[in-house]
């Protein structure tokens, strides 16, 4: 079986990879720690012909902007002629500036000035014209392009013929349609998750239960069908020895997207409410009796709450160091007896033989040692109850209608949505995305992807490499020896752009997916099928070395990343578009957008967890001692500076967020550093038209326009709690506000809000 698929959904490493944007885009709720198959989707279904509307739409739209560019490349004919003051010497007329200067003004509020409130001034004309679609939590840019992706892989999914094509694609396909297939899921009904519980031993909430069975519904639940109950389990590499996969164990098992929605009720008294109501709705309508239900899934909250007291905040997390224990199993037993650990964990990785010396990576040693003792004071009956509940959590999403009308109240409390109207095509397509995503990606880069633009991301990823280590030189904090080893480091980061090779051989892809059956006409089974079949390929890789060429992101994805123990970068195809890039675009633009990216992830090879992981990625101290409390001291300036902002009176989490922050600030800075050494390579580009902004300016403006968006309250407040990126508006005031450079170019006195006289500046 081929190693490719596992890297995909391995979310069980140490260090949560660092992404550009929140993984999850769903507004469906989440568990605390991902599920490693990343299979929690929540449906919309419709049968709107959405196409057709969004087909009208599109050619209103068009109509509008072609209207506009007519009106501005008549302005810019006069100043070309002479005929308007300042003449037009010097700007660039293309289709593509007048169009992304079109757009760009759209998007400005220009009667705000930029030193008071930038996000405003750059974001405040797309605000006004983008409110929240209906359904929806949040929109910005991101949302925008996985829309244009989605609406090019629906097309290609339903309109193919995929004759000639691999196995794999031909799996996409059938998957997709067995998705759309609702006359078949309504037809089936709950028997599909009802026959399943009753093969796992039943469940007191809607019949007979056998009795002391705990070990093996916890095999079943965590193994085969990917449940995360008490724990997560994985295989991923071993931070300290990253050529070698090693089984690896934390903290999991709530339902809410965060422990503060258990432990502050106060405050979230709506979503508790809701949460209860949906656990009822849903035990029902696998048939339970309302009242036995009502308050068997009470206790099972209860018990959710009682994990979540134990459960380590995420910003206590953040020191990897700390967090990692080796140990044996035969240590792991000791720690945590209420668990046979060795049977567990043989069990989960089949065919492999394990004995009590297989070393296991624990990352919430007193949370495991804390859900041990809470797993033996626990009566059996709530066990099994809690158990099952987390199957049923992950397995309703491929049920019918009632269980997706269920979760609307509880969508609404946490996310601020009313009933959605996303079509059932979208829903399907994330699907497809989270279960075939490389045969699906195989699919989109065929269709978009120009073969130019890795060549020349790579080049941008070079010069940006170029500019960060530059600035190095110029750090007075650091000492020459981590310098230099600083440097060494950035020289060894491994980019990937685009797409990973093997999925443009036919053979290489099939072998992916070897083992995983798709039916054509139940979904449920696909479901079942892919948890199967991720936890065999998850067992595969334990005694086999990590390859560095494996993706955990696929490539119509509008995102990027880094992983520490590869250090490596990534830069899926579906980010590799306007706004971000365009080979047309003015090279201000591409710098601001794509090229911030890009320092971004290469900063987070040096924020407070990266920087613990030396070239090799290997977690093992390379700085010296008074580089270290040097850097801290910078780090905290930027905790303090982020703690100061507020969302709806909310403060953002400063610490939380610092991986983040200081990812951004870096990126931002090697960005425009990279842009300055072209411009002194290859001289002052054109102006584009009618903006009426120097090209500096341009990079900033372009920068802030990358993180216009909108959110409901409830939405914002679930970002502050669980999002390790600072609110949108705050990646931008709070990056520009440390930047000379930006101060400068808006002639922004010292003591306005953008140039508050304190700048925290750690790369």
């Amino acid at each position: 079986m081929s190693v490719a698929l596992q890297d995909l959904r391995n979310t069980m490493s140490s260090y949560k990879r660092a992404t550009l944007e929140e993984d999850e885009v769903s507004d469906a709720p989440a568990e605390a720690a991902s599920s490693p198959d990343r299979m929690e989707v929540g449906f919309r279904k419709t049968g709107d012909n959405v196409l057709g509307r969004r087909t009208k739409l599109e050619f209103v739209l068009s109509l509008l902007l072609l209207v506009t560019l007519l009106g501005l490349l008549a302005c810019l004919l006069l100043l070309g002629l002479g005929l308007a003051p300042g003449g037009g010497r010097g700007l660039c007329l293309t289709e593509g500036c007048v169009k992304v200067a079109s757009q760009m003004v759209e998007a400005m509020d220009r009667g705000v000035d930029p030193c008071q409130d930038f996000y405003q001034f750059a974001c405040g004309g797309w605000i006004r014209k983008n409110p929240l679609p209906d359904g929806r939590s949040r929109w910005s840019t991101f949302n925008s392009i996985w829309e244009q992706n989605q609406a090019l892989l629906k097309h290609l999914l339903e309109n193919g013929t995929f004759n000639g094509s691999s196995e794999a694609e031909k799996k996409t396909q059938s998957y997709y349609l067995s998705c759309l297939n609702t006359q078949r899921i309504e037809e089936q009904g709950a028997k599909p998750l009802i026959d399943l519980i009753a093969k796992i031993g039943g469940w007191n909430m809607t019949g007979p239960w056998e009795k002391d069975n705990f070990m093996e519904v916890l095999k079943m639940v965590s193994g085969p069908y990917r449940a995360q109950p008490f724990f997560s389990v994985g295989v991923s590499a071993d931070p300290k020895n990253s050529n070698s996969n090693v089984i690896q164990v934390d903290q999991s098992g709530l339902f809410l997207p965060s422990r503060d929605y258990y432990l502050n009720k106060t405050a979230n008294e709506k979503v508790l409410l809701a949460y209860l109501d949906y656990m009822v709705e849903l035990g029902t309508l696998l048939g339970g009796a309302r009242t036995s239900t009502q308050l068997q899934m009470q206790q099972i909250l209860d018990f959710e709450t009682a994990l979540a007291n134990i459960t380590v905040p995420q910003d206590q997390r953040r020191d990897e160091e700390k967090i990692y224990h080796k140990v044996t199993i035969s240590e792991l037993q000791t720690l945590a007896p209420a668990v046979d650990w060795l049977d567990f964990l043989s069990s989960s990785l089949l065919p492999l033989e394990l004995n009590d010396t297989e070393p296991v990576v624990v990352y919430a040693r007193e949370y495991l040692q804390q859900v041990s003792e809470l797993i033996n004071r626990t009566e059996h009956s709530l066990l099994n109850n809690y158990m099952i509940w987390t199957l049923v959590q992950k397995s309703v999403a491929s049920l019918d209608q009632r269980f997706e009308n269920a979760q609307d109240k509880l969508l609404e409390s946490l996310y601020g949505t009313k009933k959605s109207c996303t079509p059932r095509w979208q829903t399907c397509i994330g699907n497809t995305d989270e279960t075939l995503g490389f045969a699906l990606g195989a699919l989109f880069v065929k269709a978009t992807f120009d073969k130019h633009s890795k060549e020349i991301a790579e080049e941008m990823i070079n010069e940006i490499r170029a500019a960060f280590k530059h600035a190095l030189d110029r750090l007075n904090w650091m000492d020459d020896n981590t310098r230099q080893a600083a440097k060494d480091k950035a020289d060894s980061i491994y980019d990937m752009i685009g797409f990973p090779e093997f999925i443009m051989d036919p053979k290489e892809l099939d072998d992916v997916y070897d083992g995983y059956d798709v039916s054509d006409d139940s979904f449920f089974l696909n479901m079942l099928n892919f948890y199967n079949f991720s936890s065999r390929v998850m067992a595969d890789q334990l005694r086999k070395t990590p390859n560095k060429d494996q993706w955990s992101m696929t490539p119509p994805t509008v995102n990027a990343y880094y992983m520490p123990t590869k250090n490596g970068i990534v830069f899926p195809a579906g980010i590799l578009q306007a706004p971000f890039y365009a080979r047309d675009h003015p090279k201000a633009l591409n710098f601001g957008g794509i090229g911030v990216v890009m320092g971004h992830e290469l900063t987070h090879a040096f924020d407070d967890q990266g920087r613990e992981y030396d070239k090799e990625g290997n977690l093992k101290p390379w700085w010296r001692n008074s580089s270290v409390d040097a850097f801290r001291q910078k780090t905290e300036c930027m905790v303090d500076q982020y703690n100061s902002y507020t969302v709806n009176g909310e403060h953002v989490n400063g610490k939380q967020t610092l991986g983040e922050n200081i990812a951004d600030n870096g990126g931002l800075k090697a960005a425009y550093n990279a842009y300055q050494m072209w411009v002194h390579k290859n001289g002052d580009e054109k102006r584009l038209p009618a903006v009426n902004l120097t090209n500096d300016q341009l990079f900033f403006v372009g920068f802030a326009q990358v993180w216009c968006s909108v959110r409901t309250p409830e939405s914002a407040h679930e970002g502050l709690v669980t999002d390790p990126h600072s609110p949108p508006r705050y990646r931008v005031i709070g990056t520009l506000t440390n930047s000379p450079d930006f101060s400068r170019h808006f002639n922004c006195p010292s003591g306005t809000p953008m140039n508050t006289g304190r700048r925290c500046e750690v790369w």
